[in-house]
């Protein structure tokens, strides 16, 4: 193959991939935003003064024998959502989350977002709240089009996580290339020298080492 020939390949390869690259940027533009903005949410949920992730509360006791049982509590946490939000509101546990650090037990439902955390000693509510950091997971990871589509399997999460970590993959190896493509080529460049009589004549390319 012939230093023209191969240049040529080289710019061919180099215009291919500045289409996909161009390409893949403009189809999925917005959900690039959407995952490096959630991000870097996520990233900062601990550290907003409970605007996204609430402190947990501490409770009276850190010694399990002092609990009650699972099932009072959680009736205690019905209850403490309904005496708020109405007694019609419709509620679904999604997980129950126990911190014997804290002796507190949070109780996380599936509509809005809610969540509860008691004092596991007594059963009071400490704080009522909107998992805010939760939605953003969701919103970050794709689980929110299977709730949003009543789907239980997550097949819409794989789905999701798998076209955008091919399309960000792709969205890499091109970057990188027509970054470095270019240098690749300019390396690979004839130098022109001077013959005996004065004449230039090409050299041969000179290969990096």
């Amino acid at each position: 193959m012939t230093t023209a020939t191969k240049r040529q390949k080289q710019a061919r390869v180099l215009r291919d991939f500045r289409k996909v690259h161009r390409l893949t940027g403009a189809l999925l533009f917005v959900f690039f935003f959407v995952i490096s903005i959630t991000g870097l949410l996520l990233g900062w949920k601990k550290h907003t003064g409970g605007l996204i992730l609430a402190k947990t509360h501490a409770g009276t006791s850190t010694n399990l024998k002092d609990w009650l049982p699972v099932d009072s509590l959680t009736a205690n946490a019905f209850k403490a959502v309904k005496d708020s939000l109405g007694p019609e509101v419709s509620l679904t546990l999604d997980r129950i989350d126990m911190r014997p650090d804290k002796g507190t037990v949070k109780f996380l439902f599936v509509e809005k977002y809610l969540g509860v955390q008691l004092d596991a000693a007594t059963g009071q509510l400490l704080h009522l709240e909107t998992r805010r950091a939760d939605f953003i997971e969701n919103l970050h990871d794709g689980t929110i089009l299977d709730r949003w589509f009543g789907v239980d399997s997550g097949v819409l999460k794989v789905m999701y996580s798998t076209i955008m970590g091919v399309a960000l993959l792709i969205f890499t190896i091109t970057g990188f290339w027509l970054w470095y493509g270019p240098k690749r080529m300019k390396q690979e460049k004839p130098e022109v020298v001077s013959r005996p009589n004065g004449g230039p004549r090409p050299a041969r390319p000179v290969r990096p080492a």
